[in-house]
């Protein structure tokens, strides 16, 4: 499998994943379910942007920054700390051409060329709405999964963006949701290309964004801090603000819970099975991110019990539910 790092050989469409230390074993899963999934693989290039490179995040530790109007400290050690670098790729690609960018959560089932290639009708960005029974470029919207033209985005700058986040400036959800891009700058492309926890036929791209239940992460401790909800629940956003600042980022959150869906774990496990048989992942990794308590620790387990991954796909539901 060729993944290259950080930066695409010229000319070429490149799908990104952007990671940490945390999640690399997901983003090279989802690396290797990019190319069992094409029949184009020569047309394109895959490429991590790892957030251990990027010293202008490492800077920033322990340094307060807006998001979503409340004030949160910056942690290179969070689960998510690989985000801003969703908005590196038009720069990586010297705003040329076509990129899609995903975080390392996501999980091909379709084959990315048809995305990569469809017709951009003159959009810089396709994504989706992060509301699911949304239809409009109006709101905010899921980043997690976009397509790129890179020619498009010259006013992506990613370090000087970022920087404006701790001089107030620039709230990180708004950023993170495209909230301040022009809206006619925003097409939209079919849900099933960021599938939420969604698998079935439909989906072209299965993304287990519900931190709570990631497949590899079942009874561990919870390392994430959950967004505060002031605007959804106020009273709920002020016990969490004060539950951060009393006790820690992740204090009592407790542990992560099995993904509801078998299939969705299954999918997960076959295809690190596959990467494992194919030396693309070494059983020296897993032990690592078992060690480092970034995997959950009977992995191995489950990889002898998980049905083969053709098996998985074959028996989706049409439609999820």
């Amino acid at each position: 499998m060729d993944i290259i790092q950080e930066a695409p050989r010229p000319g070429r469409p490149c799908v990104f994943i952007h990671t940490n230390h945390k999640q690399i074993l997901g983003a090279l899963v989802g690396a290797w379910s990019i190319r069992r999934q094409s029949a184009h693989n020569e047309r394109f290039d895959v490429c991590l942007i790892e957030h251990a490179n990027h010293p202008f995040l490492h800077e920033r530790e322990g340094q307060t920054f807006l998001r979503d109007g409340v004030e949160r400290v910056w942690r290179n050690e969070d689960l998510q700390s690989f985000t801003p670098l969703r908005f590196m790729p038009p720069q990586l690609m010297g705003y040329e051409g076509r990129a899609v960018v995903i975080d390392p959560d996501v999980f091909a089932v379709a084959d990315v060329w048809d995305l990569l290639s469809r017709d951009m009708q003159g959009k810089a960005i396709f994504c989706r709405p992060r509301n699911r029974k949304s239809r409009s470029v109006e709101g905010r919207m899921a980043t997690s999964v976009m397509l790129l033209d890179c020619a498009k985005l010259r006013h992506w700058r990613v370090e000087e963006q970022f920087a404006s986040m701790f001089r107030g400036e620039l709230d990180y959800k708004e950023w993170i949701t495209l909230t301040r891009e022009p809206r006619d700058s925003i097409g939209l492309f079919e849900s099933g290309w960021n599938d939420l926890d969604r698998f079935s036929q439909a989906t072209c791209m299965l993304h287990t964004t519900k931190r709570w239940t990631q497949p590899w992460k079942t009874g561990l401790p919870v390392d994430f801090t959950p967004a505060d909800k002031f605007r959804k629940f106020p009273p709920l956003g002020w016990l969490l603000h004060v539950r951060r600042k009393l006790l820690g980022d992740h204090a009592m959150l407790g542990h992560y819970r099995r993904h509801p869906d078998p299939n969705q774990e299954g999918y997960f496990f076959g295809l690190l099975a596959e990467c494992l048989d194919q030396g693309l992942v070494t059983p020296e990794l897993v032990e690592e991110q078992i060690a480092r308590q970034h995997v959950r620790g009977d992995a191995f387990e489950v990889l002898r019990r998980v049905p083969p991954t053709g098996t998985i796909l074959e028996r989706l539901p049409a439609t999820a539910a």
